[in-house]
């Protein structure tokens, strides 16, 4: 018997009786074998191609699947081909053809007349780096394609939009006389469910493309696709561990889950260590340095159906990576099963994006002008624009696109067995990384343990309007199972998808929730609870908060099912939480009083809340610091501590009774009585005894920053000690501003009441009395210590400069007031530099930032003040705002952020030199600067980067400080991050514009909103989970 027809496992020259049995003596012989079929069985495949039409390829069986693609892409004269591939359904999962293996070998492709799709396989996210115009117009019809099947989800306009490009490129310009009415567009179906109205808005737009040629309408309707959150997307059924059903996709910058067609998380490519699957488990393992405290795992596990389906998808993402992520492959070969399977070795075997820019720069040759097909049932215009390849194009403007209105239902963010709270901004692999290849990241099952973690849930807030519900996953209509043996055009239509509502795009995403800023229309305000609360098998149902009485339903139309659906306006937006008010111990609604009194009253509480934590900065955390070690400046820190301890514990008593009277104002209290419960003023006139303890700060204060001052200069391990400190996220300030806190405080209750009694407005308030005397006895205080405090928050800058500057030993003096500071562009050989100049009331400095990790500026040189010139200069080199400043024999030509800097440079500049003229010569004290006179040229030479060799000299620091850290919170940093100036003024203004409170934040990569405890001071936001915790999580400057 010989073995399996076309050379199978059984195939070879042995029968299965041959061998010496009882038999051979009498002559009898095996019958020869059949001769093996070189190749196998031919298989006709059928491809459907990117313009609707099949085309018949014969191949045979045992071919390997790159030689088919080869065929299609030679027949297309296809030079980018690696973009595109081969696809296949089975069910409702897709597959992409393997193309290292066998045809007869692919996963659940048909042997009887199977059918393909030629379809774009990597979606590039900049259509710009697409080489030839022939790739854009292929790329241009499978945007078509994914739109006219409904795959691509946007909004009205920005459909209609697209489609006008699609009518331009294939029908060329608008011509009255030709299309006098929209109904030219009736027999063409750009999207599922057309209506009229839509044609409409397609014909208006296409009269704007007058001139526009077929290779820029396809750039422009590119540009326009890539702006869609849903562009390139192919969901892949999913489950997390708690059984939410979810959508996975890949795409260039990583891995995205969505809940319907909302998605609510993205790990980047950079985020990830990891990707494996284990029959039905996909596990994601991700980079714990990534991500901050609170998260203790680094697995998220996705189920899916099947192992099949698991598998598909895991492969797409390895080809996904190899493609964008990396700069080559490795060209390893797989490894052949032996007895027992070991894993996958599936790898990405193709060029990257990067190999096939380089070699279709290489091998680019100016061709021949294509045929575009015309699916248009009219005949192209007279008026059409011409097209060649090979011209040099670049995407127009696009139309403006108006805010689109989505119909939203509430979002789970749990993503398989773990919940981010937030993730980064997804990087773009514009620019692979040179050495990063594919095997970076092991992609194999081997010894894959199973993450033993707990579930969480995650608390969000996600306005019902900025949520997008998309259709339902089932069985896919854009493709029939048989298609029938034709060759000619599919009509591009598609039967409705099940449950599906308006498209979601990213150009015109969903308003977001209008949140009032005045106390007339806020109607709830946030309750005092974290929404990154701890993990929870478990959640509560979800509560909405109406912020607004008004409603209005706006109209929404739906292509998809042809239905109109009303949505509210922004007027009407609600807010849906999990476990909201759980700290408080309420988690029904409540309507929250509308009173301006009781906004004041409750930023009162708020920012003491903060005032209370920054106090303890000093009491609890420094004196626990210092405590533990010997040699420090004890008189000093014992002079500090008794000053602040008393004021300490007298605040903790206050909150306490603020709380009490806030939750009796807004009724979480009961019994309580209404009149004497909407009041604050007896509070706060109750506790003016706590002056008598801020007269005493206010004495002692300044000898305690002059004490500090002197023992940081002088005693090494008190410095070390005192920079470590700074460093811990417990002191996100500058330790000198939490000395000066106490004072300030002061300046905002005087603020606050002072609000207060404007808005009672007359004594007939029963608050008002109280309020007023309040203020009277803050005022006194503030009245005889504003001038002790103008010096020493002049001390305290010179201070903080002192440790921020490199290069300086004697910064601090007596004298030497402290005017601006701010970021200038000086020009220099290498044109116009990022500079930090620093203006005191005797001399200018001007620093570059250093390229060492401590976040420090050197000193590049110093102006004395007497004898130094300013006069604005014409714009040289591009640059505008333009000044000169002279001094002895340096002229330097700086040029501000705008025009109102260099006012404001100008005019500080100019009352400072005049006021150095009237100084005597004794007054001025010239710093110790080191190489300064070379330090312009050093600087150009080594194009704008200084190693800073001082570090090891400034202020005698041992060895152990020889890098000493630096945190990144001083004004300094903020200017030099905004490109912007700061005045001593300022700095007072600063005081009466501290805020803390609860701000929802918007989720970068879904629908949601994440409830944070916000501070602002310093001209910095602080971003906390709430406000018991002791360390922010974000800080922006």
């Amino acid at each position: 018997m010989a073995g399996a027809d076309g050379g199978g496992v059984g195939g070879g020259g042995r029968s299965l009786g041959g061998g010496g049995g009882p038999g051979d003596g009498g002559g009898v012989r095996t019958p020869p074998t059949t001769p093996k079929k070189v190749g196998g069985k031919m298989l006709a495949v059928k491809i459907l191609m990117l313009d609707d039409t099949y085309t018949l390829f014969q191949i045979q069986s045992k071919a390997c699947a790159s030689v088919l693609l080869e065929q299609v892409c030679r027949q297309l004269n296809l030079l980018e081909s690696d973009y595109f591939g081969l696809e296949y359904t089975d069910g409702n999962t897709r597959y992409w053809l393997d193309l290292e293996k066998p045809m007869s070998r692919q996963v659940c492709l048909s042997q009887v007349e199977p059918v393909l799709r030629f379809c774009v396989k990597f979606y590039t996210p900049d259509p710009a780096q697409l080489e030839e115009e022939y790739t854009r117009y292929l790329f241009a019809l499978q945007i078509k394609r994914d739109l006219a099947h409904g795959c691509l989800l946007c909004n009205d306009n920005t459909a209609a939009l697209m489609a006008s490009y699609i009518v331009q490129a294939e029908c060329g310009d608008f011509v009255e006389e030709d299309y006098p009415d929209h109904r030219y567009l009736s027999l063409y179906k750009f999207v599922p469910s057309q209506d009229p109205e839509l044609e409409r808005k397609i014909m208006e737009n296409h009269k704007k493309h007058v001139g526009m040629t077929p290779a820029a309408a396809d750039l422009n309707l590119l540009e326009t696709a890539r702006r869609c959150e849903l562009y390139g997307i192919k969901m892949h059924p999913a489950k997390d561990n708690e059984g939410v059903p979810l959508n996975l996709a890949v795409a260039h910058m990583g891995v995205l889950v969505f809940q319907n067609y909302t998605k609510i998380n993205t790990f980047s490519w950079a985020k990830i260590r990891k990707l494996s699957f284990k029959r039905k488990r996909f596990l994601t393992k991700l980079h714990p340095e990534g991500y901050g405290e609170g998260y203790y795992k680094d697995t998220v596990e996705f189920f899916f159906d099947g192992r099949n389906e698991c598998k598909n998808f895991w492969k797409k993402c390895v080809e996904h990576h190899g493609f964008f992520r990396c700069s080559q492959v490795k060209k390893v070969p797989r490894q052949k099963t032996r007895v027992l399977s070991r894993g996958s070795s599936f790898r990405y075997s193709g060029r990257t994006q990067k190999q096939v820019q380089e070699f279709v720069r290489d091998n680019y040759v100016k061709r021949a002008p294509f045929q575009r097909s015309q699916s248009f049932r009219h005949s192209p215009s007279v008026h059409a624009s011409v097209s060649s390849v090979g011209m040099s194009i670049s995407a127009q403007p696009l139309l403006p696109l108006s805010d689109n209105q989505c119909i939203g239902t509430p979002v789970s963010l749990s993503c398989g067995s773990m919940t981010l709270a937030s993730t980064g901004d997804p990087q773009s692999p514009g620019s692979p990384t040179q050495t990063e290849t594919a095997d970076l990241h092991d992609f194999d099952t081997r010894d894959m343990e199973t993450p033993s973690v707990t579930p969480s849930r995650q608390d969000t807030l996600s306005p019902e309007t900025s949520v997008t519900s998309s259709p339902q996953r089932g069985h896919d209509p854009e493709y029939p199972h048989h298609p029938a043996l034709t060759s000619i055009p599919v009509q591009a239509s598609a039967p409705p998808l099940e449950s599906a509502n308006s498209r979601s795009c990213e150009a015109a995403s969903a308003t977001a929730p209008q949140f009032a800023s005045t106390p007339s229309t806020a109607a709830a305000a946030p309750q005092d609870q974290s929404v990154l609360g701890s993990p929870s098998p478990t959640t509560s149902p979800l509560t909405t908060t109406p912020l607004s009485p008004h409603k209005e339903n706006i109209p929404v139309s739906n292509h998809v099912n042809n239905r109109v659906d009303s949505i509210p306006n922004g007027h009407d937006t609600t807010v849906s939480s999990a476990r909201v008010g759980e700290m408080e111990g309420e988690s029904r609604k409540r309507k929250y009083p509308s009173d301006k009194a009781y906004f004041i009253a409750k930023e009162i509480l708020t920012t003491e809340r903060t005032y209370k934590k920054d106090l303890e900065v000093i009491s609890l955390w420094l004196k626990e610091e210092v405590g533990k070690e010997e040699g420090m400046p004890g008189e000093i820190l014992s002079k500090l501590f008794q000053l602040v301890d008393p004021i300490y514990e007298f605040h903790t008593q206050f909150l306490k009774e603020l709380d009490t009277r806030l939750a009796q104002w807004d009724g979480r209290a009961s019994g309580s009585n209404k009149l004497e419960s909407q009041r604050i003023g007896d509070i706060m006139l109750k506790n003016m005894s706590m002056l008598k303890l801020y007269e005493s700060y206010l004495e002692g204060h300044y000898g305690i920053l002059e004490g500090l001052e002197s023992s940081f200069r002088k005693n090494r391990r008190f410095e070390q000690i005192y920079r470590d400190f700074e460093m811990q996220k417990v002191c996100y300030l500058p330790m000198t501003s939490f000395i000066l806190k106490p004072l300030h405080r002061l300046q905002h209750y005087h603020l606050l009441l002072d609000r207060l009694v404007k808005h009672y407005g007359s004594a007939n308030h029963h608050d008002y009395r109280e309020c007023m005397t309040a203020k009277a006895k803050v005022g006194q205080v503030i009245k005889a210590m504003t001038p002790s405090l103008t010096a020493s928050e002049n001390l305290v800058k010179l201070m903080e400069l002192q440790r921020d500057l490199v290069g300086i030993d004697n910064l601090v003096q007596p004298d030497r007031e402290f005017l601006r500071e701010g970021c200038l562009q000086k020009l220099s050989r290498k044109g116009y530099q990022q500079r930090m100049f620093f203006l005191f009331n005797d001399v200018l400095l001007y620093t570059n930032r250093t390229t060492t990790p401590v976040l420090q500026f050197k000193v590049h040189g110093q102006l004395p003040l007497r004898g130094v010139m300013v006069e604005e200069t014409e714009s040289r080199m591009g640059a505008s705002n333009c000044f000169t400043i002279y001094g002895g024999n340096r002229a330097l030509m700086v040029a501000a952020n705008g025009e109102e800097e260099k006012t404001k440079w100008l005019e500080d500049l100019t009352t400072a030199i005049n006021q150095a003229k009237t100084r005597p010569d004794n007054a001025f004290h010239y710093l110790s600067l080191k190489s300064i006179s070379s330090s312009d040229e050093v600087l150009d030479r080594s194009d704008g980067s200084v190693l800073d060799d001082s570090l090891n000299t400034v202020r005698g620091l041992g060895e152990k400080s020889a890098t000493p850290q630096q945190r990144s919170n001083t004004t300094v940093h903020v200017c030099w991050h905004r490109a912007t100036s700061v005045a001593a003024q300022d700095y007072s203004l600063a005081v009466q514009n501290q805020l803390s409170g609860y701000l929802l934040r918007k989720f970068k990569n879904s629908m949601g909103w994440q409830k944070l405890w916000v501070v602002f001071t310093n001209f910095c936001l602080f971003f906390y989970k709430t406000f018991q915790v002791r360390f922010h999580v974000l800080l922006s400057g």
